[in-house]
């Protein structure tokens, strides 16, 4: 038999004898006490069919249809699938059964049975018997739109279906500035923000494919977008320098101040805009990362009250706010997990966001730790494509696995994988693919999706590329972050070559060997060169080869930088930053237009400028 895959494989899978003729002039039948809940599910089966094999099956709903004139039912019947969103799938040589325990189990069912179709070449399918559904009830993605990109449309569309497809059920929009608060336009003016309207619409879509688009507005830290605005800056935490976690130093303002009035008077009015917007009855309010609590406006009273406390009483705040308007609040849990002593103070009904990107981030503990305290978490890992370009492959899937193994050993409620644009966002979304698709695999049924053929799974379901040939550039690019030798923590050696210009860019650039960078540039020509083999059947094939092309282009130019800051003659490092400076123009022009191809023009300025320091660099 033909070996057929699936993202996310299924719980149990049966192989039986015989197989199913997909004939024309057949019925899908709806058995649910809504038919309308299965309209879309069963409408999505019906365009496949046509799509692939040129066959019309009609919809009907009922159960006094004629067995010979039914190839397909699709019954809702919880006692018979117990567990929600859960379903089984049989097909044998006379037709196609569904039983699932809701409307997303049905809608599941269909995505598992538009994998088998696509790797069917003639209009038959094989005999099997699924039983399928999930471990974590919440599996989300968190895209960052804040960081500069801001998507179209049509790209947020697209994105939604292969998520949907992936049997992902929770989007989240990662917002500071970029909705269009009606009352706020000097904070979103350059930012190309999503509307109103459009929030609506993504709603619905997303509805109908049976995920919550829960809204996201970050609240407490990461406020400078507002902050530096004269209106906002009385609120703002710091407005001078300050002293990060991690030992750098930067400049204010960064955080709301928790003891002015006006923080949460602010937050109010954006709530009371936004909220309306979403079905969901969650509500993420951020408040991760506030590295200035305290350096400030509210120095004396975290003197006082110690810096935890302060931050939880911020948060309390918060907390009413959302529960007045209906939702549930979810908040990052960085700041509140190192004091423990507090944490059984938050309400039972919120749920801490506990993330981390590293292979070795601390689910276990900190898990163990929410656990103990009673409070409802997902797991938060991340796609690792920030700071990167190309990606961390290997980062990326150790991280995946271990928040999968550790929710589920510490009764994580979900799995929430985060997909950021720090820097400039200077990564294409494709790179992101990898990591969201083993996110969804890993977070649907870790048992039997552990041991996934990556390359393979990627390439088909996220790729579609039946030869295999992107699913390993994807793979292979996405490890050349180890080909250096300097291992960097949330990012890669390469990305940071480019980011840093003077004093620290040389201290870095000794620790790498020409030999090991010689290496790296034959390993991009090895991971890029099988992107001329690949068979990709999607509209936008070609702008998906170009925006690989031009990450390896990327990856070269900073490997040439390298070299460039090692060449110890004058003349030669003159003449080779020429060279740099020349590329880097025509790498800038192309960047624009990839830019344009999938997101808004707001943000496209101020990722250009971190190029545009890159290139004065090489005048001075």
């Amino acid at each position: 038999m033909q070996k057929y895959i699936f993202l996310p494989a299924p719980r149990q899978l049966v192989w039986q004898e015989g197989a199913l003729p997909l004939t024309p002039e057949k019925l899908i039948q709806l058995d649910a006490a809504d038919p309308q809940t299965l309209r879309f599910a069963a409408t999505r089966l019906r365009e496949r069919l046509r799509e692939r094999f040129d066959i019309e099956w009609q919809i009907s709903a009922g159960r006094g249809l004629p067995a010979t004139e039914v190839a397909c039912t699709l019954t809702v019947l919880p006692q018979a699938v117990p567990q929600p969103e859960g379903y089984r799938l049989r097909i044998t040589p006379t037709g196609i059964a569904i039983h699932a325990h809701d409307t997303a189990g049905a809608f599941y069912a269909i995505c598992t049975l538009e994998q088998l179709l696509a790797q069917t070449n003639e209009p038959t399918l094989p005999a099997v018997e699924i039983h399928d559904g999930p471990d974590f009830p919440a599996r989300g993605v968190m895209l960052d739109i804040s960081r500069d990109k801001v998507p179209t449309m049509a790209t947020l569309f697209a994105l939604i279906d292969r998520l949907a497809s992936w049997k992902i059920n929770q989007l989240q929009l990662y917002t500071e500035h970029t909705f269009a608060y009606r009352q706020h336009p000097l904070v979103w003016a350059e930012a190309s923000p999503l509307t109103g309207e459009e929030l609506l619409a993504l709603d619905a879509y997303c509805r109908e494919r049976c995920i919550e688009l829960v809204p996201n507005q970050n609240s407490f830290g990461h406020m400078e977008r507002w902050l530096k605005h004269a209106p906002y800056a009385p609120l703002a935490e710091t407005h001078g320098e300050f002293e990060t976690p991690w030992g750098m130093k930067m400049q204010g303002p960064f955080s709301l101040a928790p003891e002015h009035p006006g923080s949460i008077a602010l937050l109010r009015e954006l709530y009371d805009e936004l909220l309306p917007h979403f079905s969901s009855e969650q509500f993420n309010v951020g408040c991760d990362e506030t590295i200035d609590l305290g350096f400030g406006a509210s120095a004396e009273a975290c003197r006082a009250r110690g810096v935890g406390r302060v931050y939880l009483d911020f948060l309390l705040k918060v907390y009413r706010e959302v529960r007045a308007r209906g939702h549930r609040m979810q908040f990052w849990g960085d700041i509140l997990i190192h004091y423990p002593d507090l944490v059984p103070e938050l309400p039972r009904d919120v749920i801490a966001l506990e993330w981390g990107y590293e292979a070795n981030a601390p689910f276990d503990a900190h898990g163990a730790q929410l656990a103990a305290a009673g409070v409802p978490f997902y797991v938060c890992p991340g796609t690792s494509s920030w700071c990167s370009l190309a990606g961390r492959t290997d980062n990326a899937l150790a991280n995946l696995l271990s928040a999968a193994e550790n929710g589920l050993k510490h009764g994580a409620c979900g799995y929430l994988n985060t997909d950021w644009g720090d820097r400039g966002h200077w990564q294409m979304l494709p790179v992101s693919y990898l990591g969201l698709a083993m996110g969804a695999a890993y977070s649907w049924c870790l048992a039997s999706n552990r041991d996934a053929d990556v390359p393979a799974v990627v390439s088909r379901f996220a790729f579609d590329d039946p030869s295999g040939a992107m699913g390993r550039v994807a793979y292979d690019m996405g490890n050349l972050y180890q080909k250096p030798g300097l291992p960097i923590v949330n990012g890669s050696p390469l990305f940071w070559a480019l980011q840093w210009l003077e004093d620290p860019f040389s201290l870095y650039s000794q620790n790498l060997s020409p030999e090991a960078i010689h290496a790296t540039l034959d390993a991009i020509e090895a991971a890029i060169a099988p992107l001329e083999h690949t068979a990709m059947q999607r509209g936008d094939a070609e702008l998906l080869a170009r925006e690989y092309r031009f990450t390896a282009r990327l990856l070269r130019h900073a490997c040439y930088r390298i070299l460039m800051a090692q060449q110890t003659d004058p003349v030669q490092q003159a003449a080779a930053k020429a060279a740099l400076a020349a590329e880097l123009e025509t790498l800038i022009e192309e960047y624009r237009g990839l830019w344009l191809a999938r997101n808004r023009p707001g943000g496209l300025k101020d990722s250009v400028a971190r190029f545009e320091e890159l290139l004065a660099s090489y005048r001075a």
